[in-house]
C-alpha cells in the first residue's frame, strides 16, 4: 500500500470512529427535563412516588426508550421553564406549553404533540350560561402568569379586570370563595382537576374556546439535533398509536 493510500485509509477509519462515536454518545445520552409540579394530568408531583408524573413525562419517556436517550425529568416551576432551558439547567420542556410564535423566538418546538383551548369556570351556584368571552361582560377573571390566556383576556373590551396567578388551583380557591368572578385555564387541566373531587367551582360545559394552541416539547434553539431526535422519536409515537394510548391512559380527550 502506498503512503498515501495508507493515509487516506487512516482518515476514513478516523472519520468513521468519530462517526460512531457520536452516534453512541447520542444513544446513551442523559437530558435534562423541565416540567411543572402543578399542571395536573400534563405533568405534576405525584404524592405517592414523590416524582413528577403526567401525560407529557409519559411522552417523553416513551420517545427516550425509542430514541436510545434517558430523560431526567425535574420540577420545575411553570414560570421558571424558558430561563432554565436558555440558562442550560434544563435541556428539554415537558409540560403543557403551548408553542406560540413569541415563544419560538426563544426556543425551538417540536411538532405538536396535543392540541386544545381554554376551559372557563365559574361558582357552582353561578348558573348563568358562558359561550365565549363576550358573556364575561364586567367580570373579573382570572388567569394563570405565563400562559397565553392573560394577554388575549386583557384585551377583551367587555371584561372589567384580568388576575394574574401562579397556578389554577389558586384560581379556583378565588373564584370559589368569591373573590374573582370567574377563571380560565387549560381545557384538560382544569377538566381533570375538577373530576377528582367535590369543588366549589364548576367547568362551563357550553363555553367555546377562544385560545386555541397546539402543545409541543421545547429545546434550546442551538440543539437542532435533540430536536430532530425529539421529532423522530414523535412521530414514531403517533404512528404506532402509542401517543393515542397515553392521552387516553390520562382521561383527556
Amino acid at each position: 500500500m502506498t503512503t498515501a493510500g495508507f493515509l487516506r485509509g487512516a482518515m476514513i477509519g478516523l472519520a468513521a470512529s468519530l462517526l460512531f462515536g457520536t452516534a453512541a454518545m447520542a444513544q446513551n445520552a442523559t437530558y435534562t427535563v423541565g416540567s411543572t409540579p402543578s399542571g395536573v394530568p400534563f405533568t405534576f408531583l405525584n404524592v405517592e412516588t414523590n416524582q413528577i408524573d403526567g401525560v407529557m413525562v409519559d411522552i417523553v419517556e416513551a420517545i427516550g426508550e425509542t430514541e436510545g436517550f434517558t430523560p431526567r425529568v425535574e420540577a420545575t416551576q411553570w414560570s421558571a421553564l424558558i430561563p432554565s432551558l436558555t440558562s442550560n439547567k434544563i435541556d428539554i420542556i415537558a409540560a403543557a406549553m403551548y408553542a406560540t410564535p413569541e415563544r419560538a423566538r426563544v426556543v425551538a418546538f417540536s411538532e405538536p404533540v396535543y392540541s386544545y383551548g381554554e376551559g372557563l369556570f365559574v361558582r357552582v351556584d353561578d348558573t348563568e350560561s358562558y359561550k365565549t368571552l363576550d358573556d364575561l361582560e364586567g367580570k373579573v377573571v382570572g388567569a394563570q402568569v405565563g400562559t397565553a390566556y392573560v394577554d388575549a383576556i386583557k384585551a377583551h373590551p367587555k371584561i372589567k379586570e384580568v388576575r394574574v396567578y401562579d397556578s389554577i388551583a389558586d384560581i379556583m380557591r378565588d373564584v370559589s370563595l368569591g373573590r374573582i368572578d370567574a377563571g380560565v385555564g387549560d381545557w384538560p387541566v382544569v377538566a381533570y382537576q375538577l373530576s377528582q373531587g367535590a369543588s366549589q367551582v364548576r367547568l362551563v360545559e357550553e363555553y367555546e374556546s377562544q385560545i386555541t394552541g397546539d402543545v409541543a416539547l421545547a429545546v434550546r434553539q442551538s440543539d437542532t439535533d435533540l430536536l430532530a431526535t425529539l421529532n423522530s422519536g414523535l412521530a414514531k409515537l403517533k404512528d404506532s398509536g402509542k401517543l393515542d394510548e397515553i392521552v387516553e391512559k390520562w382521561g383527556i380527550r
